[in-house]
């Protein structure tokens, strides 16, 4: 064997110092979940920086060459260690900033470990310690030295993306700030006994900072909080910032900027309160600040008893497909949907299945590929190799319950890749689990543009019947789906009694602030929630193309082809009378079975009429000249073709009444456009019905310049995308169609085209369409993407249940069906489920039975 010190000295051009902006993996394995921590340690590329754990290595070494690498292990220190280090680690606070990782933020748990590094070389495994490098020459010391140095003291990519850390107090200085106009009005506000000047509330109390107008706040989530005088005020006068009574402190106060939507820092607060005769540094916090609040929010308990099963002593298990996930900071979303769809026979013949084939033809950075990092995930969580009992903290109480923590994986690289670039995903807030599985599918659809695509499993065609109650003529579309969206009609309460324990008597105290009225929770049918699902909708703003004008229609719903795999959303979240958001606290009798049969589309029926293919009128906006009309074919519900050429003029006023209500900024102005200006009640009745469209937050796009702003429909198009879209089994024309609608985004053309597909079916499908061989009974496969199909009979395998009072906070955890036993999923806790709260559930998935 070579001496070590020439063998450095072959490899020092392959041995790099990290550089700012380098990623150094240090925590996690490139491939694998294994850490420092894991038996073999890790071993850092001292060229690439990527980690590998010991299985993995030589691997590595045999494809790249690579000898040199800086090995890794750490061991935990005893609870006698830390008691002994004279430090002593104070019990765990509370928190008190809304931030995690952060000083006095949610806690981020960081171990106490030993660590020990050195150099290994292969592929012969020579080990060189630090002290070793004192024997060697002057050019292998320095530069190996500094190496291992500066990976040391880099800040590895996983520790980064956890302690990436969100702060929500973060807030930046209002653009009003330097210059508020305040009004010389005389007001002078005392130092305490303030109330709403409208309603006489006493709490959540708001000052204006520019005429002195007290008032009090917005009304939370769960109804309480104030009634929206404060924000009214703003409405009237447009006077922006507010500061929050009982907050202001000599180190500052909550103040909010109705204009910029947001807590914000006001630079000249005291000056500003001085105004007010509010002497800053004399004041004391008599309420709770808005952070304070967030913070109570995010750690209340309401059905979380219940979800979690925290009433019984549950059984911890372990084994393959009983992996826990740990949690990021917010990631719960994230580890029910992914244990969930790792359930699905699909996506484990698609990734883990083909494991060693993914590994052997990753790219040289495997962290940011794709498949690699969802194979990475589903071996993880399939395998069984991480499920084992988490090392006992020493609990000081001496509790003997297993407590069923696991190991289990952290799965920073899967997060930090799938939410790369997207505003919500990639940041540790709380997320919606609904709209991280679709963006998931839409992940697994644009990567999966040859061989299998498990997202199939949940593809679906609905089919919508449209007629005209005049000429009682009919019209059909089809379009994609993956997810069905269950109304829930709380009129259909079955304990809507009036005693102590009715739904409505309980309701109705609530409402009038009686405190002391108990919680009860609506009971609904699951057979009402799919009456309101199948029941005709009327359209009373229709234009009817038989008939030349507008009118009244119903639009029937009915499903086209059923999936293997069905997922159903309970629709919990929802707007009261005052369009403030709200959670629907209900429980609905979801059954184990279903059967979907009588729900299947029909097609057109003998003797039909069908609305002739004619193009609605231009839509007409005050001061805008009609020039043309665009286009010479449609359907009735998309005006987007057919309009002036020029801008419309878009009541501003509305648009941010609408804004402040919480809607996106694109989703107002079309709503404004598409009712023609004619006021707030129209363009919110419009943003109710079509806050499902796919597109309902996408840019308005005028006719004239449906291709997008800036480009023409000669523009090239992107050949990845239409490579991405032809591959789903659509046509190169229907691709190109798609994305000259969409400027080119691939995202906007791929929800485009699945809600277009009636515009496309007098175009050639391409020979990637639908299989009639799974079709059912022979019928014919109607054309567009591949879908599967096949009887609708359903039986129920997981549900993910949320807690909270909004998808943005709260907590999931999710249930899965394995080998007839409930195994209930808690980020890093899996056990078997006592009680399944079936009936709390938010995402219901199901899948077929075989007849």
């Amino acid at each position: 064997m070579a001496d070590v010190g020439e063998v450095l000295m072959s490899v020092l051009s392959t041995i790099r110092v990290p550089k700012p902006g380098d990623r150094v993996h240090k925590d996690e394995c490139a491939l694998s979940f294994s850490s420092p921590e894991s038996e073999g340690g890790l071993y850092v590329c001292m060229n690439s920086f990527l980690g590998f754990g010991s299985q993995y290595v030589d691997r590595h070494h045999a494809r790249t060459g690579q000898r040199a690498y800086f090995h890794i292990t750490r061991t935990r220190k005893t609870k006698e260690d830390d008691n002994n280090s004279g430090s002593g680690h104070p019990p765990k606070k509370k928190p008190t900033r809304l931030a995690i990782g952060i000083e006095g933020g949610f806690d981020v748990e960081q171990e106490q470990y030993e660590e020990d590094v050195k150099v290994v070389i292969l592929p012969d495994r020579q080990e060189v310690t630090s002290e070793d490098l004192g024997t060697m020459p002057d050019v292998v010391r320095e530069r190996v030295s500094l190496s291992m140095a500066g990976i040391m003291a880099a800040d590895s990519v996983s520790h980064t993306l956890q302690v990436q850390q969100w702060d929500g107090e973060v807030r930046q200085e209002s653009r009003h700030a330097a210059d508020l106009k305040q009004l010389d009005n005389g007001v002078k506000i005392p130092p305490s006994g303030w109330r709403c000047d409208v309603c006489d509330l006493q709490e959540n109390i708001w000052m204006n900072l520019t005429d002195g107008k007290v008032l009090c706040g917005r009304r939370y989530f769960d109804g309480s909080g104030g009634n929206n005088h404060a924000l009214l005020h703003f409405q009237e006068t447009g006077y922006p910032l507010a500061v929050k009574l009982g907050t202001i402190t000599p180190d500052g106060a909550d103040v909010y900027s109705y204009d910029e939507d947001d807590m914000v820092l006001d630079s000249k607060l005291p000056e500003h309160l001085a105004h007010f005769g509010i002497n800053m540094m004399t004041m004391e916090k008599t309420e709770r600040t808005m952070t304070e609040l967030e913070i109570a929010v995010n750690q209340r308990v309401g059905e979380w008893e219940v979800i979690q099963e925290s009433g019984t002593t549950l059984r911890p298990m372990f084994g393959p497909g009983l992996t826990g996930m740990k949690n990021l900071g917010n990631s719960c979303y994230l580890n029910s949907v992914m244990q969930v769809l790792f359930t699905v026979p699909d996506f484990q013949s698609k990734y883990v299945s083909n494991i060693d084939k993914i590994i052997d033809e990753a790219p040289s950075d495997p962290t940011q590929d794709f498949k690699t990092q969802v194979a990475k995930l589903g071996y993880g969580l399939l395998s069984g190799e991480y499920s084992k009992p988490a090392p006992d903290p020493g609990d000081e109480n001496g509790a003997s319950e297993p407590r069923g923590d696991q190991i289990g994986i952290a799965p920073q690289m899967f997060k930090a890749l799938v939410g790369r670039g997207h505003p919500e995903f990639s940041t540790n807030r709380q997320q919606d689990a609904q709209e991280f599985l679709l963006h998931f599918i839409n992940m697994v659809e644009r990567n999966c543009r040859s061989g299998s695509n498990p997202s199939e499993a949940f593809r679906f065609l609905v089919e919508e019947r449209i007629v005209c109650q005049q000429s009682q003529k009919a019209k059909y579309t089809q379009r994609v789906d993956y997810i069905v969206q269950l109304p829930v009609p709380m009129d259909q309460a079955t304990n809507t009694g009036e005693g102590l324990m009715g739904y409505s008597e309980a309701e109705r105290r609530r409402e009038e602030g009686d405190s002391s009225a108990p919680t009860v929770r609506a009971q609904i049918p699951f057979t009402a929630c799919m009456a309101a699902l199948s029941e005709p909708e009327i359209l009373t703003d229709f234009w009817s193309s038989a008939v030349q004008t507008k009118t009244t229609a119903t639009k029937t719903t009915r499903f086209a082809s059923f999936p293997d795999h069905l997922v159903i959303q309970i629709k919990k979240f929802t707007f009261g009378l005052d369009w403030v958001p709200k959670k629907l606290d209900v429980s609905i009798d979801v059954p184990d079975t279903l059967d979907l049969s009588a729900l299947l589309a029909t097609g057109q029926q003998p003797g039909e009429e069908l609305l002739p293919e004619v193009a609605p009128p231009p839509l007409m906006t005050p001061d805008v000249e009609v020039k043309g009309i665009l286009g010479s074919h449609g359907n009735e519900e998309d005006d987007s073709l057919y309009s002036p050429l020029l801008s419309p003029v878009l009541d501003d006023s509305t648009v941010s009444q609408l804004c402040e209500m919480g809607f996106p900024l694109e989703a107002c102005r079309k709503a404004v456009y598409y009712t023609g200006n004619t006021g707030i009640d129209a363009a919110m009745n419009w943003i109710m019905s079509h806050m499902d469209d796919p597109d309902f937050a996408a840019p308005l796009v005028l006719p004239g310049c449906s291709s997008g702003a800036g480009t023409t429909p000669t523009e090239s198009l992107s050949e990845e995308h239409l490579a991405t879209i032809v591959s789903m089994g659509f046509s190169r024309d229907q691709a190109t169609k798609a994305l000259r609608a969409t400027s080119n985004v691939l995202d906007r053309a791929v929800d485009w085209i699945f809600s277009h597909l009636d515009d496309l079916e007098s175009m050639d499908v391409s020979e990637g369409g639908r299989s009639a061989a799974e079709s059912e009974g022979g019928r014919d496969p109607p054309p567009g993407p591949r879908v599967r199909d096949g009887p609708g009979k359903y039986e129920l395998f997981a549900f993910i249940s949320h807690m909270g009072t909004s998808t943005m906070c709260g907590h999931y955890v999710c249930h899965i069906k394995k080998d007839q036993q409930w195994v209930i999923f808690n980020d890093q806790k899996v056990c078997a489920s006592e009680k399944p709260p079936k009936d709390l559930g938010y995402l219901y998935f199901y899948r077929r039975v075989a007849e």
